[in-house]
């Protein structure tokens, strides 16, 4: 997921380097979405370890 939102905002520099801004501000909101829904699984995920409480093994 973070990946894709890395995508999309390397395609809204490179549109709006090129002058297409309604380009650049769509990819750039998606490229939003997308980081703040990983960061949002990211927190469930090390929540959700962390109640589970068995420590991984070495």
């Amino acid at each position: 997921m973070l990946g894709w939102a890395i995508t999309f905002f390397i395609i809204a520099i490179i549109a709006a380097v090129f002058g297409f801004g309604g380009i650049a501000g769509a990819a750039s909101g998606i490229a939003q979405i997308l980081f703040f829904v990983f960061l949002v699984l990211l927190v469930l995920s090390l929540v959700a370890n962390a109640l589970r409480g068995k420590s991984p093994k070495a």
